[in-house]
């Protein structure tokens, strides 16, 4: 028995491929646009970070004060209540101070330092306890720091912002070429951006006094004004449109 032998179709006569759904056709122009939103929005948090230190010739005894220190210091924050959204301990090191003259490693002096982060969403405290913690012996406060919360609804609303805005340049696209848009084909988020923005202090007319019981010592609030945050949005859409009469 003789066998038939086959051939592969000649390439013109293959059968032709569909055109994929986003690569534009006379009969399905594409217009691609982008959209972006630009918020400015009240902070929501604040951060402030202290930096509590000890120097003695004893080891034992600059742990100990560093240990005093913190203490105190965690005991204060901690009074502050539910306006203190969190409260965590970083970097906490002792080292040693080498004398620069002699033999030997004779050691001068100990250093220790402890970090603490805290995190406020009531603002009209946050003047007083950084007044009240700079007021202790070698502590150091920086910030703050304001932000937005990662589940901030102004970011998705910056979102929601720039997408209705790309829709709405393709639109006027499509109305210049006295047609329509039509169908969908990609929508891509092309960076949000929006984050924390440091401050310094300032005085004049800014943030209530807290509830707390001011003592003859107690120093006075420091006023903070708020850093306003910046959101942005930035998307890209690209549609189909009803094939235009260009006659």
């Amino acid at each position: 028995m003789t066998e038939t032998p086959t051939t592969a179709p000649h390439p013109s006569h293959a059968t032709p491929t569909a055109p994929h759904p986003s690569h534009a056709t006379p009969t399905a122009p594409r217009v691609t646009v982008c959209g972006e939103a630009h918020l400015e929005v009240d902070p929501e948090i604040a951060r402030i970070t202290i930096t509590l230190t000890a120097r003695g010739t004893d080891r034992r005894t600059t742990l100990d004060d560093l240990t005093h220190r913190n203490t105190t210091t965690l005991d204060l924050i901690k009074t502050y209540g539910e306006a203190v959204e969190k409260l965590e301990t970083g970097t906490l090191a002792i080292r040693p101070e080498l004398a620069r003259h002699g033999r030997g490693e004779r050691i001068r002096a100990y250093h220790g330092s402890i970090q603490l982060t805290s995190t406020l969403g009531d603002f009209t405290v946050l003047g007083e306890l950084v007044t009240r913690l700079a007021d202790h012996d070698l502590t150091r406060i920086d910030g703050p720091w304001w932000a937005l919360r990662p589940t901030s609804p102004h970011h998705a609303a910056a979102r929601r912002q720039a997408v209705h805005e790309a829709l709405q340049r393709a639109r006027e696209y499509a109305e210049a070429l006295n047609t329509r848009i039509d169908a969908l084909l990609e929508l891509s988020d092309t960076g949000t951006l929006g984050g924390p923005t440091f401050a310094t202090a300032s005085y004049g007319a800014g943030l209530s006094r807290s509830a707390h019981t001011e003592t003859a010592t107690d120093p006075a609030p420091i006023d903070l004004e708020p850093v306003r945050q910046n959101v942005d949005a930035h998307v890209e859409a690209a549609f189909t449109l009803v094939p235009p009469n260009l006659g």
